[in-house]
């Protein structure tokens, strides 16, 4: 305050966190940026490697001056064929089809196959064109290949990027390669397919991408707990009697039958996505945001669970899934799977962490529900309501919100469970929630390999669930029957009974309106 009595604004020297500075520091890269999508003609590529890019583009995040972008498949289409089969599914903002037409002027295609080296060659040779005409120095360009593939050509096709199609250095440029789950069936088959690839790519060049992980309330899980003081007291075994993480789809395999049948939904869902987000929510404070701090921390809660017990599994497949002409006729494939794991450490030591997916069920979401034990000494004899709940829904309708016991409004002392809600639609209204893949692609342009799975993190997700996964394909665990737009099969609530989840009665989360 001046003599006058008047405030002013003095500026001042921020003191920065340099341990935070250091973390996020990035090299200045200048060189040009080519992506390189591999299988651009399949559904994934159409459906949300293109999108995603679009989406960036449209941002400023991938300028035209900088990106070029390379589709590469077997189908034998020119470029403008592979830009209008990607057009159709490109959002159209305010902006109109101005964006999408300029977009769609950086991508060329190259047609080869994925295991002889003339394709891979004249791929090498079309990058080197375009980084020779924008002036890119020798040795600065980066090379960020997407293998929109099945994983089994994932070594013939590293082989071939390795061999023929690499950036000529790496002093100032670099290669990446991204690789879509699933990463193996079991565990010796994800170790095979970890070996081959790393035999050609060091890790830091190795982005196993892993979707849920690049989705806006995952990301939030590290700040909710560990930037927030009242969870840090909670967030254990003395105070949490159970966790839920939950994935639900109110369809089936809608004509992928055959390819489901492969996999089941334990390693299409379980294994990968919701045991990503069981490690986020229990894992340790890591030393730093830097990625392999973080990672070593998941790492240590993986290998820190329990071999899962079949009385503690319930699987199910429902009615008319084997209709599907493509799936054999005596399927024992589960399309639904209600698992307990344990955690043998002293933060979680006898808290159920239930992880639950299911096709064809009533409901679409995806949350994680952290069920608080009793209050002990209940002088209001509400304990029949149900317990404090955190409740994170991560889709639809993102949204925090906390279940808590309230004094009903009136004359009387009655109560009735109600909720502290944060919900993403109402409080950050015009504000445009990225997509998942557009997250991890730039994550990977940036060379932030912290939503990213590292091979030993993959390792030890396998040895917790191959075991369980050899006993059912040899049909010693059975999957029971449910109909379609049920809650999936009966012991499965029963399972969740037996593992101390209360259910809240008469209480519904409805999501807020703007209005």
């Amino acid at each position: 305050m001046s003599e006058l009595g008047e405030w002013h604004c003095e500026k001042r020297p921020f003191p920065k966190n340099e341990s935070f500075t250091k973390v996020h520091e990035t090299v200045s890269e200048t060189g040009s940026l080519s992506i390189i999508v591999l299988g651009a003609s399949g559904d994934l590529a159409k459906k949300k490697t293109f999108p995603a890019l679009f989406n960036l583009y449209r941002q400023g995040f991938l300028p035209s001056n900088e990106v070029y972008i390379f589709g590469y498949a077997r189908t034998k289409i020119s470029d403008e064929e592979l830009r209008d089969r990607i057009r159709g599914y490109l959002p159209k903002g305010k902006e109109g089809t101005e964006d999408v037409s300029n977009f769609l002027q950086l991508i060329k295609y190259v047609s080869g196959a994925y295991d002889a080296p003339e394709g891979f060659q004249a791929l090498d040779k079309a990058i080197s064109e375009y980084e020779i005409s924008i002036n890119s120095a020798e040795g600065s360009s980066r090379r960020l290949f997407y293998l929109a593939l099945p994983p089994s050509v994932y070594p013939q096709v590293c082989k071939m990027i390795k061999n023929y199609s690499m950036n000529r250095s790496d002093l100032v440029g670099w290669t990446r390669v991204v690789v879509e789950k699933p990463f193996g069936k079991d565990l010796a088959s994800a170790e095979e397919l970890s070996s081959q690839i790393g035999e050609l790519f060091e890790e830091p060049q190795i982005y196993r991408i892993d979707h849920y992980l690049g989705k806006e309330l995952v990301q939030n899980l590290l700040v909710l707990r560990f930037a927030n003081r009242f969870f840090l007291p909670l967030w254990n075994r003395d105070n949490v009697d159970n966790v839920q993480i939950v994935f639900r789809e109110d369809f089936g395999t809608e004509g992928r039958g055959g390819y489901f049948d492969q996999y089941g939904i334990i390693r299409d869902i379980i294994q990968n996505h919701l045991l990503q987000v069981l490690c986020l929510v229990a894992m340790e404070k890591p030393v730093s945001l830097t990625p392999e701090h973080i990672r070593d921390e998941k790492v240590k809660v993986l290998q820190s669970v329990v071999p899962i017990k079949d009385e503690e599994v319930v699987l199910g497949q429902y009615e008319g899934y084997k209709d599907d002409p493509t799936v054999p006729d005596n399927s024992n494939t589960p399309t639904f799977a209600s698992v307990i794991l344990h955690i043998h450490n002293e933060r979680w030591e006898g808290v159920p962490f239930i992880l639950k997916a299911g096709k064809a069920l009533g409901s679409r979401k995806a949350d994680i529900r952290v069920q608080l034990k009793n209050v002990p000494g209940d002088i209001f004899k509400c304990q029949n309501q149900g317990r404090n709940e955190i409740v994170i829904r991560l889709q639809p309708s993102e949204a925090i919100y906390m279940k808590l016991t309230v004094k009903q409004p009136g004359l009387e002392m009655s109560t009735a469970q109600s909720e502290l809600d944060l919900s993403y639609r109402q409080r950050y209204q015009g504000v445009v929630i990225p997509e998942a893949y557009e997250r991890l692609i730039l994550d990977t342009i940036k060379g932030d390999q912290q939503h990213f799975v590292r091979r030993d993190e993959l390792k030890a997700a396998w040895e917790i669930f191959t075991p369980l996964l050899h006993r059912i394909d040899k049909g010693e665990v059975k999957s029971l029957p449910y109909k379609p737009g049920s809650r999936g099969p009966a012991e499965a609530d029963e399972l969740l009974e037996k593992a101390g989840y209360v259910q809240t009665h008469g209480y519904l989360w409805i999501p807020p309106t703007l209005a």
